[in-house]
């Protein structure tokens, strides 16, 4: 459930990102590739999306994740019966076959990986409408992530992606929210946020 507090940046959000030119765009998804590119090791899996209309970023950071890891999963969003949103699945990233899901999302097509294999990932990119500086992650409001990522590896890295005005001072907060390890913006990189509420280069 959202508050309205949250409904209400989430509007202003994706108003925002309405008016972002697609020059702005691209240009903004090279910088995140970058960035992202120093973050990652040959050895390591991460698990990542595809980004789709205003997101930040673009399947080309996929491709890009996927030459400089061992292996890219990206989430399969499913629902029960009555529409309840249920813990993501996963499923290798192949360049050239993704398929269009529910909602438009472009997914990874059968066979899926169980939920538990978010567990082998070092790296969790997640989709954001805005971050804090404590962590906190504004998502769209279906509660996808904050079911799954109890599943996570503890030591893995949680990156949330967004613009560099999306990276604010304080969101509000719920106590399912999970809080991120990480932020990156295509102006600052990645950047860790402490415990502490700080962020630091």
């Amino acid at each position: 459930m959202t508050t309205p507090a949250k409904a209400a940046v989430r509007e202003q959000v994706l108003a925002a990102r309405s008016l972002v030119g697609d020059d702005v765009r691209a240009a903004e998804a090279r910088l995140l590739d970058e960035h992202l590119a120093l973050a990652v090791s040959g050895g390591i899996t991460v698990c990542a999306y595809v980004p789709v209309g205003t997101e930040p970023g673009s399947v080309a950071m996929l491709d890009m994740l996927l030459r400089h890891t061992r292996r890219v999963l990206l989430p399969v969003a499913r629902t029960t019966g009555d529409g309840t949103p249920m813990r993501l699945r996963w499923a290798e990233y192949r360049p050239g076959a993704l398929v269009r899901g529910r909602w438009g999302l472009l997914e990874p097509p059968e066979p899926w990986l169980p939920e538990s294999a978010l567990a082998e990932a070092e790296m969790v990119v997640v989709p954001a409408l805005a971050v804090d500086r404590r962590g906190t992650r504004l998502g769209r409001g279906l509660g996808y992530y904050d079911r799954s990522l109890d599943a996570r590896n503890r030591h893995a890295r949680l990156i949330a992606m967004v613009r560099d005005e999306e990276f604010v001072e304080e969101l509000p907060a719920d106590p399912h929210d999970v809080p991120m390890t990480h932020v990156i913006t295509p102006g600052r990189g990645v950047l860790a946020l402490p415990v502490d509420g700080g962020a630091r280069e």
